[in-house]
């Protein structure tokens, strides 16, 4: 292929009940529901951790949730969808009851999350929940299919990386030794118990929600997080308010990924390729890391189905200060990709007749001679670098931007596709600026670039977090940087492969 080449890759279809088909999740959902799964729940049991105030928010927003919720009169029209409540798009009932209750002591959350000591502050307040669960756990035979873990406003104010307490707030740090003296604790090792375990919270990142799901993730218990003010905003006073979506894409949104925690599949992509597995790599930079070993790896599996699996790999020297690119030394990647397979064999009973790899940088040679050794003679191995850029424009007549799905094919092994633009469905862009193309290039193995294409577009519209019609970037990658913040928020200690509801 010399020249290049303009073409448009047809919006993907999903698959809802009753085997229709429709391109934007919400109509599926909306007029035929998820499809027939012996996954999805027969009702949601959820639990709920928080506050005697944050449990109430939590009830009165599922009883809300139950009823129809009118779309916004205004605003853009990929917003304007009604909620039918939750028993109609999902075909299952949420009692507003929880399966489970737990009530923690919102006078010892503020006085934790207030400490003067932001690591002290942060870990203590992840201590008030994570204790009260696992107190539970001990103590009842009963599990939810997962919980509503509901925080309170000051929490989230408090419990970010740059958040400052105001000083006549501030609560005193009682046994905390410092950030510094902690750090050469760490770094040389002491004889003493007690000093390890003084120095041990400050391995944590000043994250609370990111934190707070790495901590307990060795419980088996899947959490979604969630702020009182999302649940009811008009309790509120105005200057306590942020900016929010309208109630109706709240409900849909939160109740698609709760549907999905609780096991369900909200929606499949229609016409799959059966045997084909995609998995994005996952690195995060470690800024305080201890000697070479400078970042965390790891890998996304997805399949079909929208069936996510994430593997923690080890920590190691992938970052390269040179050009700011991540990569596997041989040993590492051939064990990364071990687990992948053998999970897939496990799950399927034979390997995946495709797999294909998604990064953002290019694979070395001994990264990808590592893949290679633990992918079967009878998988089809293929690596393929996407990455966002700015540098490429294109322009239609008109006032519209360019059509989603719209792609120049550049060469058998690199294309530049706009998932991203005009979306006719909604009648709208869902940007602001002028949209910009992902870059696909086939580095490794062999494969039609327009399959690949077609592929990408269709993981573009399988994030069950929210009920939007599509993201920007496939799901393999879409959330590789939050998978990351969250596999690093605490020690690098062994973690078994996790659904993906695990991490969002």
């Amino acid at each position: 292929m010399s020249d290049w080449t303009v073409t448009h890759i047809d919006e993907p279809l999903l698959s809802f009940g009753f085997n229709q088909k429709t391109e934007h999740p919400k109509d599926g959902l909306f007029l035929f529901g998820p499809p027939a799964s012996n996954q999805n729940p027969a009702r949601m049991d959820v639990g709920v951790i928080g506050t005697s105030d944050g449990i109430r928010r939590y009830e009165t927003w599922v009883r809300a949730l139950a009823a129809t919720i009118a779309a916004p009169g205004s605003g853009r029209e990929e917003n304007k969808t009604m909620w039918p409540g939750f028993q109609a798009a999902f075909g299952v009932p949420w009692p507003a009851t929880p399966f489970a209750k737990i009530t923690i002591d919102g006078d010892l959350l503020s006085r934790s999350i207030r400490s003067e000591d932001r690591h002290d502050g942060i870990f203590r307040a992840v201590d008030v929940y994570g204790d009260a669960l696992r107190k539970y756990l001990r103590e009842q035979e009963g599990r939810p299919q997962f919980w509503f873990a509901v925080i309170p406003e000051e929490v989230h104010r408090y419990g970010r990386p740059k958040s400052v307490v105001p000083r006549d707030q501030r609560e005193k740090a009682s046994g905390t030794i410092g950030r510094r003296a902690a750090k050469s604790i760490l770094s040389a090792g002491s004889l003493f118990i007690e000093e390890m375990e003084a120095a041990a919270l400050y391995e944590y990142e000043l994250n609370f929600h990111n934190q707070l799901k790495a901590r307990l993730l060795d419980t088996g218990q899947v959490l979604q997080v969630v702020r009182e003010t999302t649940l009811t905003p008009s309790e509120f006073e105005e200057g306590a308010r942020r900016s929010l979506q309208d109630p109706a894409s709240v409900a849909w949104n939160l109740a698609t990924t709760s549907f999905y925690k609780a096991g369900g599949r909200p929606w499949r992509v229609a016409g799959v390729r059966e045997g084909v597995c995609y998995v994005g790599l996952v690195f995060k930079h470690i800024e305080s890391a201890k000697g070479r070993d400078n970042a965390c790896c790891g890998a996304q599996m997805f399949l079909d189905s929208g069936e996510g699996v994430v593997f923690k790999g080890a920590v190691g020297p992938w970052f390269s200060s040179t050009d700011h690119s991540f990569h596997l030394s041989r040993e590492k990647a051939a064990e990364l990709m071990g687990m992948v397979i053998a999970s897939y064999i496990e799950m399927h009973g034979r390997p995946p007749s495709e797999l294909f790899i998604h990064g953002k940088t290019w694979f070395e040679t001994a990264e990808w001679e590592g893949f290679q050794s633990t992918v079967p003679p009878e998988t089809k191995l293929i690596g393929i670098r996407i990455r966002r850029q700015n540098e490429l424009k294109l322009f239609r007549y008109g006032s519209r931007p360019v059509l989603r799905g719209t792609a120049i094919l550049a060469s058998d092994r690199r294309a530049y596709l706009w998932t991203t633009g005009f979306t006719p469905r909604l009648n709208t862009y869902p940007g602001r600026e002028v949209p910009n193309p992902i870059t696909v290039d086939i580095v490794h193995g062999e494969a039609d670039i327009r399959q690949v294409l077609t592929d990408l577009m269709a993981l573009t519209k399988l994030n069950f977090n929210n009920a939007s019609f599509a993201d920007g970037l496939p799901v393999t990658l879409r959330f590789a940087d939050l998978t990351g913040e969250i596999l690093t928020a605490g020690p690098a200690d062994a973690t078994a492969p996790l659904p993906f509801r695990f991490y969002i």
